[in-house]
């Protein structure tokens, strides 16, 4: 019974992260990219996906993904995280550089712009929390206030970007993907007690 509870979790979550791409990957608009946008495009698609992830994977909430596997899972999964923002930008650049030089410094006219950038630049930030967190000599409360406040960050703005952007992302898919990865961060930060005086797992 554990185990048949445990693939149903898995498939729905499965399911879940493919439908945003799956419906992205029937919008008409693509016929009308060049190849490298669409590949950027798709990039970004599966760092919503993964936004998602990321917090089920640190309050260890998937069956077989639990407490020290899920954080190496963590680690990993924010390892594709920058690596998909990296080829989302990159692909962006590549088709429109004027576009990306202008949403880097912040002086685009689309709105969705900033809010996109402002990830960006949390999820590096982040990640070099991450790597170099020993070198850093911070103590595991700081290190983990500063994770965890810019997690918020980042789905706070990549959601606001997401949202923004009318392009190959079907509207609900996109709406329901959005809502679920708040959910998720939310209920993590919650459980694990983050803002406590001394958070759960902490020595």
């Amino acid at each position: 019974m554990n185990r048949l509870r445990a693939l149903l979790i898995w498939a729905i979550l499965a399911t879940i992260l493919a439908v945003p791409l799956l419906a992205a990957a029937a919008s008409p608009l693509l016929q009308w990219r060049q190849p490298i946008y669409i590949a950027a495009g798709f990039a970004g698609i599966t760092a919503m996906a993964l936004l998602l992830l990321q917090p089920l994977l640190a309050g260890g909430y998937l069956p077989g993904a639990e407490g020290l596997k899920g954080r190496r899972l963590h680690r990993w999964t924010g390892s594709l995280l920058v690596l998909a923002i990296i080829l989302h930008v990159g692909g962006l650049w590549i088709t429109s550089p004027p576009d990306v030089i202008d949403a880097l410094l912040f002086r685009s006219p689309t709105p969705f712009s900033v809010w996109g950038v402002l990830a960006m630049w949390a999820v590096f930030a982040a990640a070099f929390l991450a790597a170099f967190r020993r070198s850093l000599a911070l103590s595991p409360r700081l290190w983990r206030r500063l994770h965890t406040l810019l997690a918020m960050v980042i789905v706070a703005g990549s959601v606001v970007h997401a949202l923004l952007i009318e392009g190959t992302m079907e509207t609900y898919s996109k709406a329901a993907l959005c809502a679920l990865a708040v959910a998720a961060t939310v209920k993590v930060i919650v459980d694990l007690k983050i803002w406590a005086r001394r958070s759960r797992g902490e020595s």
